[in-house]
């Protein structure tokens, strides 16, 4: 966490429950249409409008409803959920208040990821304070009538649970696995209720746009990506850590600014947008805007590469961690990142063809139209945007059987002793 630059913007101290209590004094429909006023969007990667969750579950007519917190935050780079959970979680917990309020919802869980277990305590001592204060409870902020608590709910340690409908199987008990849409969660999600799932991130804001109004958050970001967004910057830079900038900077300010630019003295070759799953850009991108009309930020990760990285192993790296994260429950996907994982670990030894290049490709794309989630659908995104980017270098482990970065082993072998197999 570098602290000078987490709670400058959105993030900055506002009187505890102020934001619940102004909304506790108008109307659901007043407190939803501030939130669609305010073009807040979900910051898990996805993008999708607050306001039309809150608005079909809040219309749904159902005997209960729930409000769940996806504090599964398992892409790799990205752990600004985490600072949040830290720093600020009695912003999230008022954000999940808030959404109980206006949907008609008397229970929130907060699903946090397993590796996070160690925050948990902290956690629950700030949900302890919140009651005896008694912004939880029977007549939660002092409104008659209306009764919100949280829990907690620890995850096992799976990535695909980071998707919503994983995520609703998984506090239900059963093995995390996506299921199929529609229904929708915010029609038919926890226990088949209606259930509003945001991001950590997402709930954080939301106290804020309330309390001091939607005018006040438009005045921040671009048009079309309002307020700002926590980017975590990692790998080849001189200060990693969590930054909390308004949508429509640039990556080179995060990058070279205030992440300190390459380490080593090195120079800067690329990357990776949003972790594993998100897209590869170099050079050519690092005066583009971070925000939806210009590079989509995903999730916030940064994984910075210098000049001595090899993209060939990064891809394998990325190929290793879905294949070791998949569920298996669909074909496209199992069998996919399977085969993904033996094709690099073959040029990255030595072996295979510059026509194995058109045959990922054609794999890559079977998987993002098949997969039954964002796991199988978005694994090959980073080696299709590599692509135009990196063609040479593809081509010398192919074609001239040399790594130019001295990274990989490219051990001269034939393909069927590699096939199955990880080299190492």
């Amino acid at each position: 966490m570098t602290s000078p630059h987490v709670g400058k913007l959105t993030f900055s101290a506002i009187e505890p429950g102020a934001g619940l209590k102004k909304a506790l004094s108008i109307s659901r429909s007043d407190v939803i249409r501030e939130i669609a006023s305010s073009g807040l969007k979900g910051r898990g990667g996805a993008g999708f409008p607050t306001d039309v969750k809150w608005n079909l579950a809040a219309a749904a007519q159902a005997p209960e409803k729930f409000v769940v917190c996806n504090a599964d935050e398992g892409e790799p780079g990205t752990f600004k959920d985490r600072v949040i959970l830290d720093c600020f979680a009695d912003l999230v917990f008022e954000g999940m208040t808030l959404a109980g309020y206006v949907i008609g919802a008397k229970i929130g869980i907060l699903y946090l990821r397993q590796e996070y277990s160690y925050l948990r305590q902290k956690i629950q001592d700030t949900l302890d304070r919140r009651r005896k204060e008694g912004l939880l409870g029977p007549n939660a902020a002092g409104k008659a009538g209306f009764d919100f608590d949280i829990a907690i709910r620890l995850g096992a340690g799976a990535y695909v649970c980071g998707e919503e409908t994983a995520l609703l199987e998984s506090i239900e008990g059963r093995r995390g696995e996506s299921q199929m849409k529609p229904p929708f969660p915010p029609m038919q999600g926890l226990m088949g209720q209606p259930t509003v799932i945001n991001n950590v991130e997402t709930l954080a804001n939301v106290p804020h746009i309330i309390a001091k109004g939607a005018a006040w958050y438009n005045g921040i970001g671009t048009s079309q990506s309002r307020g700002t967004k926590i980017f975590s910057p990692c790998g080849d830079v001189q200060y990693p850590g969590v930054y909390e900038v308004p949508f429509g900077t640039t990556l080179r300010e995060i990058i070279f600014g205030m992440a300190g630019g390459i380490k080593r003295g090195r120079k800067f070759k690329a990357v990776l947008m949003g972790g594993p799953s998100g897209v590869l850009v170099g050079e050519e991108s690092l005066d583009r805007r971070l925000c939806g009309e210009d590079l989509n930020p995903g999730a916030g990760a940064l994984i910075v590469l210098d000049e001595s990285k090899c993209i060939v192993d990064l891809m394998r790296n990325c190929a290793q961690f879905f294949y070791h994260e998949s569920c298996g429950q669909c074909t496209p996907c199992r069998e996919g990142t399977k085969r993904m994982l033996e094709v690099f670990n073959w040029w990255a030894a030595g072996a295979g063809s510059e026509d194995d290049i058109k045959l990922m490709d054609s794999l890559t794309s079977a998987m993002a139209t098949a997969s039954r989630c964002g796991l199988g659908q978005f694994a090959g995104v980073a080696f299709k945007t590599s692509l135009p980017l990196f063609m040479d270098e593809y081509v010398a482990h192919l074609k001239d059987k040399v790594c130019p970065n001295e990274v990989c082993s490219m051990v001269k072998v034939h393909p069927e002793l590699v096939e199955g197999q990880e080299v190492k």
